[in-house]
Parts: C-alpha cells; sequence; structure tokens
C-alpha cells in the first residue's frame, strides 16, 4: 500500500518505507527527524513546473496534467517505487507542502495507482 504524509508530521512505525518525493529538502528537518529510507528528488516535478504551480490551487488542474505529463516519462523512477511497494509492503511518499490536497504527491499517488490498474 502506497499513502501520503507531511515529513512535518511525526513519524509512525505504520509508515513503512519512507520515500521523499521533494526536489528539495524540507526546512527545518533534519535527516534524524525525517526517517528517510530514500530521498527520490528526481521524481520530483521539474523546477520550472514547480516554480509556475506555485501552490496556487487555481492552478491545480493543470499542474496535474503537466505533471502527469513527467511523471509518463520517469518510466524507471515509477517502476522503482513499485518495486519498492512490492518488496515492503507499506510505502509512505513524503511531501512537505503545507497544502495537504494540492502538492505533488497527491498527482503521483494518482498516477502510481493508476499504472498498477494497468
Amino acid at each position: 500500500m502506497i499513502k501520503i504524509k507531511r515529513t512535518y508530521d511525526s513519524w509512525k512505525t505504520q509508515d513503512g518505507f519512507r520515500i521523499l518525493v521533494d526536489r528539495l529538502w524540507p526546512r527545518g528537518i533534519s535527516k534524524k527527524r525525517a526517517h528517510l529510507d530514500l530521498w527520490l528528488k528526481e521524481i520530483a516535478p521539474s523546477d520550472s513546473l514547480r516554480k509556475w504551480f506555485g501552490h496556487d490551487p487555481k492552478r491545480w488542474a493543470g499542474f496535474g496534467a503537466k505533471y502527469r505529463k513527467e511523471l509518463a516519462k520517469k518510466t524507471d523512477l515509477v517502476r522503482q517505487i513499485k518495486k519498492l511497494e512490492r518488496e515492503k509492503g507499506d510505502i509512505t511518499l513524503l511531501y512537505s507542502a503545507h497544502d495537504t490536497l494540492h502538492n505533488q504527491a497527491v498527482v503521483l499517488l494518482q498516477f502510481l495507482k493508476g499504472a498498477r490498474s494497468k
């Protein structure tokens, strides 16, 4: 099972294998506090897309469509996450955005679920 969680939320054993999916390291979080197993910054949105989106909910639909196009080109990274899910069971994708509904981890999770059903 793959789920998402803010990096700033407390670590729990139920998180399983924890993957940071941000391109930038979260402010104010030490490596120890992050409890990361993997930092997969290459799967994050491109800098230009991230800056264009700017966490503006009005751009959410456009961001999602553009990010899914980027993800479709990152097949090795998507495959890596799915392989880790098979091996580790529970996977938690970590993000640092304040908005829990409009962030790249939400799009990535939807993309991974779609890829699993194919």
